[in-house]
């Protein structure tokens, strides 16, 4: 099979086990959010340092430097506040507003990189941008109040996004430095819970606890898929399949979930999608011109 063959596939198996998982997440109740997030820092550590273990892939230690693992620690709060939002969210009954965040999590980028980067927008990534805070205010106006739990999941993972480029350190590596900074108050807060007799790890049967030892799995291995399809792929072909995800994770919310979509939200997803509409054919258009304009430069230099 061909690389790039690989890579795509790769990236849909990730996008995909993360747009599935609004079905996980309430098959560990009674546990709540919180405890579901340490056991999920938790396990994910058992699970990347395993996969190191079977690689033998420990020289990256030696050649940290005291930037990167304060990056990285930075990169683990914010990644806490993510899935604990996100856990939240679905476990509470608001997996479309979950998915709103994933759905505009890519215009979230193009902003930071605006005030972060200082780049230059062009004329459609503007419109694009100025569609998603439209779409926001419809959304504020349907919910009567902002739709906070879809601007932290879309803030909190563009953040976290924008740190691990900065950090400059792979999947697996940089996974398990974020774990083993929240290792810590993660058991903590785990051993305080069955002491007072509130932890469900040993209460609920054997199922249970294997369902929440599961979630270090199913948090480590879409990771490391994603990254193994981005070192084959192009970047827009990633930035198309990352939309797979938060498709997933509407349809869950509506079909299965069966949460209510009056006409008003609608009008707010449908102008959402608008703006990823313009903002994946300008990325697309842009892409495509760069790429005649190398192969042009490369033809006169013949």
């Amino acid at each position: 099979m061909p690389d790039t063959r690989r890579g795509v596939l790769y990236g849909v198996a990730a996008y995909t086990m993360w747009g599935l998982f609004p079905l996980y997440w309430p098959l560990l109740k009674p546990s709540g959010a919180v405890e579901i997030l340490a056991h999920r820092m938790v396990w994910s550590l058992v699970v990347v340092v395993a996969v190191l273990a079977v690689r033998r892939h420990w020289s990256w230690i030696r050649t940290m430097t005291r930037r990167q693992f304060l990056l990285l620690a930075l990169a683990a709060v914010t990644v806490s506040v993510n899935w604990g939002v996100y856990i939240y969210a679905v476990n509470a009954g608001h997996v479309v507003e979950s998915a709103l965040g994933y759905f505009i999590n890519p215009l979230v980028s193009v902003l930071f990189g605006v005030l972060v980067f200082r780049e230059r927008l062009r004329r459609w990534q503007w419109i694009a941008v100025g569609l998603g805070a439209l779409a926001v205010l419809i959304l504020t106006l349907d919910y009567g109040r902002l739709p906070w739990i879809a601007l932290v999941l879309a803030f909190s993972f563009g953040t976290y996004g924008l740190i691990k480029k900065a950090a400059g350190v792979g999947s697996a590596e940089s996974l398990t430095i974020e774990t083993l900074v929240l290792l810590l108050p993660a058991l903590g807060y785990l051993l305080f819970l069955q002491a007072d007799g509130t932890g469900t790890f040993a209460n609920h049967g054997l199922g249970h606890a294997l369902l929440l030892v599961t979630a270090g799995l199913i948090t480590a291995v879409p990771l490391m898929l994603f990254t193994a399809a981005a070192l084959r792929v192009p970047l827009t072909v990633i930035g198309l399949l990352q939309y797979i995800a938060p498709v997933l994770q509407f349809l869950c919310g509506v079909l299965i979930a069966h949460e209510t979509m009056p006409a008003s939200r609608w009008a707010g997803f449908v102008v959402v999608w608008l703006a990823l509409s313009v903002f994946t054919w300008d990325s697309i258009r842009a892409a495509r011109t760069s790429r005649q304009e190398r192969t042009a430069a490369a033809l006169e230099t013949v």
